[in-house]
């Protein structure tokens, strides 16, 4: 016999996390479904873990940039064991944490796949639960590449397990993973090689500043091959051999390790939508502006799933909370996705908000651009990096911000005051009227202005 419930989530991350804590305080019957941990992506095999990775690696470049300016003595080297087992005290205690914490608050836990039955039926590890909505908050998975010998890479969350780190690696992909991942690898004493079929990396971000980011690339030993499209992996006595094209010639490469970082989609396949009558499209979802199915109204989707804003846990959460709003009273809100920030933790981070250069531009708007290489500037001169810069768009009729574009020491912080000046419409003289603290990353603010 079914189990009856308002609300079936699929997923336990953080949208569902928000989605469920919201419709449970409100009386609803809830339950949860993940075949994975219990804690999501973002918690267990990305954002927080990785962060873990990339704080030893910024320790490792910090010491390396003072030698002769302070600091001398041994070489600092990352003990890659000690700093899983660190990483583990993040990650260990999370499941448990999170389904206590379902517990608490009323809400069943089921582990196991769930797969549609019917427009409102699920059936997970031989258990049916009918529910009034559907909630899919199931996260992504590394995409499908269609690559011969496919099976022989590890993916991102492999990687983040790893016991050992092997002395080279290849890197498939040029985005933010391959680029996280090559930096923290890189400091940690492994040969790094990133293969990408795009003319470069980092795509969503201004390539201005991606130009002087790959600098460091080329400083920490990064070899990164540019419009190479791999053609097939083999295993080997020795490792792996990654046999690829690059305009025409063919290369092979050699590694003792190869790492899936081209990209996740939504892991939307074993759900069986077409038993629930739900519209999928290149493998996303079909929804409407309240993040609700096309085709089947009981259904939502938020986070990855939903696949509307940019792939980001706080995106996540702002989905959540317009899907249970739009359960719980009707649909009435929709996602505002304006002035998300956007941060790659490479070593220095860059970041973005709002418009790009070329957006603004296609648009038609006239604005102003403050755009400098500020390695001179004392926030990057006294931490003796050599790569800081910016690039801040200002419409002119309103002098509004537009969008800002950082890369160098801090602007995983300051892109922060700029996501607020974007999303709330503050103008400059707004900014200007602020009174940082000094000397901070925040402080050069008013400069970039």
């Amino acid at each position: 016999m079914a189990k009856i419930y308002d609300l079936v989530i699929i997923g336990t991350g953080t949208a569902a996390q928000v989605a469920a804590s919201r419709c449970r305080s409100t009386g609803w019957r809830v339950a949860v479904i993940d075949h994975l941990p219990f804690g999501g992506t973002c918690a267990l095999r990305g954002c927080d873990p990785k962060k873990v990775l990339v704080g030893a690696a910024e320790a490792i470049d910090h010491a390396r940039r003072m030698r002769g300016r302070g600091i001398e003595g041994a070489t600092p080297q990352i003990a890659w064991r000690d700093l899983m087992a660190f990483k583990r005290s993040f990650t260990a205690p999370k499941p448990a944490s999170t389904e206590e914490s379902f517990a608490e608050s009323g809400i069943d836990a089921y582990h196991g796949r769930a797969r549609f039955t019917g427009p409102r039926s699920i059936e997970v590890a031989g258990e049916v639960l009918e529910a009034r909505f559907v909630l899919i908050a199931a996260g992504a998975v590394a995409m499908h590449l269609g690559i011969p010998g496919e099976e022989h890479i590890i993916t991102s969350t492999e990687f983040l397990e790893l016991d050992r780190l092997p002395k080279h690696l290849i890197l498939l992909g040029g985005g933010y993973i391959a680029s996280e991942f090559a930096h923290i690898a890189a400091h940690a004493g492994a040969q790094v090689t990133v293969l990408e079929q795009m003319e470069s990396m980092l795509t969503p971000f201004d390539p201005d500043l991606v130009g002087w980011l790959m600098e460091k690339f080329q400083e920490i030993g990064v070899d990164v091959r540019l419009k190479t499209r791999v053609k097939a992996i083999e295993k080997t006595p020795a490792g792996f051999s990654v046999r690829a094209s690059s305009q025409g010639n063919d290369e092979v490469f050699s590694a003792d390790l190869v790492v899936h970082a081209a990209g996740r989609v939504p892991d939307l396949e074993p759900l069986d939508l077409a038993a629930a009558g739900i519209e999928a499209e290149k493998g996303r979802l079909r929804l409407n502006e309240f993040l609700q199915s096309v085709s089947n109204p009981a259904v939502y989707a938020a986070g990855d799933a939903a696949s509307r804003g940019p792939p980001l846990t706080p995106v996540a959460s702002h989905d959540a909370t317009v899907a249970a709003a739009n359960m719980l009273n009707g649909n009435r809100e929709t996602p505002d996705y304006l002035g998300v920030p956007s941060v790659a933790f490479t070593i220095p981070p860059i970041a973005a908000v709002g418009m790009s250069e070329k957006q603004a531009r296609e648009q038609g708007l006239k604005f102003r651009m403050q755009h400098e290489r500020a390695s001179d500037w004392y926030t990057a001169r006294r931490v003796a990096e050599t790569i800081y810069g910016f690039k801040v768009l200002v419409e002119e009729r309103t002098d509004r911000i537009l969008g800002a574009h950082l890369v160098g020491p801090h602007v995983e912080e300051v892109i922060n005051v700029f996501a607020l000046a974007v999303r709330n419409g503050l103008t400059t003289k707004d900014i200007k009227r602020t009174i940082f603290a000094y000397p901070t990353g925040a402080s050069d603010i008013g400069y970039m202005l």
